[in-house]
């Protein structure tokens, strides 16, 4: 969608110099030209977390699939914090915690035999990439002149960390986006990276986009009512000019199907 509305507002030859991208599509990029550094072949596969479970469930040995989502979502959440395996089995808090860092090594073994990946490598590795080659971050460096983060509220400490890597010490970027609506912690996302930008790049502007254009000014006072009490990283007083609106209805619902009905 972002790509359509580029292409509606720029030349061909401006869309050129552009790339549009999620984080893992633009990790994949990097890991496709960079394969050899890391230990892989340039037509790596990319395993989905169907078959990250099937690996998985060969090495735990166990039908369940509460164990195995388990499993699969501590690895996820160790790789986005940037921990191998033995750094997880040092992190480890609790006796599950070092068996799943012991699955997590033969984990990827058994991925690099299949010269394959996961989408948590798809951050990870890039940023191993960066860190062990200082060649290769010059060269991403040079290509990406300035790049714009949307939505950086749900970013993880592998994406934070591939974003300072890549802007380096000139600090060309801009970073969109809101600490209040930050919904991803369960997967590793971390709104304090927004606090961290302050800390990491001297030089920050910060500009506050107060205005909205959805909503009227009474759902934005409720909004604002129900979140007040949440930490903000940064302060901003929300406004609308589309009047002060109906009065909001309280519903009860019988249930999960009753609501989505009702809305």
């Amino acid at each position: 969608e972002m790509q359509e509305r580029i292409a509606g507002l720029l030349s061909s030859q401006q869309c050129k110099l552009l790339n549009v991208s999620t984080f893992h599509s633009l990790g994949m990029r990097m890991l496709r030209e960079e394969a050899n550094e890391v230990g892989l072949k340039k037509k790596f596969s990319i395993f989905d977390a169907g078959d990250s479970g099937k690996i998985l469930h060969e090495i735990i040995g166990s039908s369940g699939k509460d164990a195995l989502f388990r499993a699969q979502q501590r690895i996820s959440l160790w790789k986005n914090a940037l921990l191998s395996p033995e750094q997880a089995l040092d992190a480890a808090e609790n006796e599950w915690e070092k068996q799943m860092a012991l699955v997590y090594a033969s984990y990827q073994d058994t991925l690099l035999a299949y010269q394959a990946v996961d989408f948590d490598d798809l951050i990870l590795q890039p940023v191993k990439l960066c860190q062990n080659h200082p060649e290769v971050l010059d060269k991403w460096r040079n290509r990406i002149r300035y790049m714009l983060v949307d939505e950086y509220q749900d970013t993880n400490t592998a994406q934070y960390t591939l974003v300072k890597l890549l802007v380096g010490v000139m600090g060309q970027f801009t970073a969109v986006g809101d600490d209040d609506q930050s919904i991803y912690a369960w997967r590793g996302a971390k709104p304090e990276n927004m606090a961290l930008l302050k800390q990491d790049f001297h030089n920050l502007k910060v500009v506050k986009l107060e205005q909205n254009y959805r909503s009227t000014s009474r759902i934005l006072k409720a909004a604002n009512a129900v979140i007040e009490n949440n930490p903000h990283i940064f302060d901003k007083k929300l406004w609308s000019d589309k009047g002060h609106g109906e009065s909001i209805r309280v519903i009860t619902c019988l249930n999960d199907d009753d609501e989505a009905e009702r809305v």
